[in-house]
């Protein structure tokens, strides 16, 4: 008796946790789509800036966040999934691999915004890049190789030894195993945490407010040597460094919409991956 008793105190408390969070999730959510709905038109998703920002659209915003989107994944995906399978599947547990271990987890506790000085030290001043959403892109880069580290390991931990072992007793190679058994049934994790860290990079503000990101571009920037605008940052000036912050609110929930829209939609991409993956296993 005393045990369904503490049993239901527990599922009675998680419940009540779940709840509470979720009610200030949907106050929030509530307010933001409340007030920027109303600013959401074609016009806003495809036209440029005008009058001082107090009028137009956010399509260079748009553009270069998703440009820097496609740098970030092209610098992180593929470096952190090789260190992943290195650290999992090659190297032996030692002082050194621990201490690795140790030091990606620390970096990924490491704030943003330092992560924005070191790409401006970095890329943008010692491999003379300039400001540029080359170097913006590298630096979400580093930020979020820890993470895809981190997540992808843990993917290829849940794949039972017995697998490996019972491939390498057929005379495949290591390399073989990886790649042809291990990789594919680990695919969903790793493409699960690959897109939410993605999307975690895409709303971030700091380490690109460093290495290239502008206030204000006349255009959408398609070179990836040339400053740019993103969607967080856009949204920042706007609600606090704005000459006519009043005026152009509506504006900043529009563009709020725009940026939760987005990262939304690649929490959903990951969601479908990793259904797909599983139906198919």
């Amino acid at each position: 008796m005393k045990k369904k008793l503490l049993h239901a105190f527990d599922w009675l408390l998680l419940l009540g946790s779940t709840l509470l969070v979720c009610t200030f999730l949907g106050i929030i959510l509530w307010d933001i789509f409340s007030k920027g709905l109303p600013a959401i038109s074609w016009d806003f998703l495809l036209q440029y800036p005008t009058d001082g920002m107090t009028q137009g659209g956010i399509l260079p915003a748009v553009v270069g966040t998703v440009l820097l989107t496609f740098i970030t994944t092209l610098f992180a995906v593929p470096f952190g999934v090789a260190c992943a399978v290195y650290l999992n599947e090659y190297a032996k547990h030692s002082l050194f691999t621990n201490i690795i271990r140790a030091s990606i987890r620390n970096l990924a506790g490491v704030p943003s915004i330092i992560y924005g000085l070191f790409g401006l030290a970095l890329f943008v001043q010692a491999m003379k890049l300039g400001t540029s959403v080359l170097s913006a892109g590298l630096t979400l880069g580093l930020l979020s190789l820890p993470y895809i580290i981190i997540t992808t390991e843990e993917a290829l931990k849940r794949i039972p030894n017995s697998m490996r072992e019972a491939t390498l007793a057929l005379g495949v190679t290591q390399f073989e195993t990886i790649k042809d058994v291990i990789l594919p049934k680990a695919l969903p994790g790793i493409l699960t945490g690959v897109i939410l860290t993605l999307s975690r990079a895409a709303g971030e503000t700091a380490p690109i407010l460093f290495t290239g990101v502008a206030f204000y571009i006349n255009g959408v920037s398609t070179s990836i040597n040339q400053e740019f605008m993103a969607l967080p940052y856009h949204l920042y000036m706007l609600s606090t460094q704005h000459y006519a912050i009043e005026q152009v609110r509506p504006l900043a929930y529009g563009t709020a919409v725009v940026l939760i829209t987005l990262v939304f939609l690649l929490n959903i991409v990951a969601f479908i991956i990793r259904s797909k993956y599983r139906t198919q296993d």
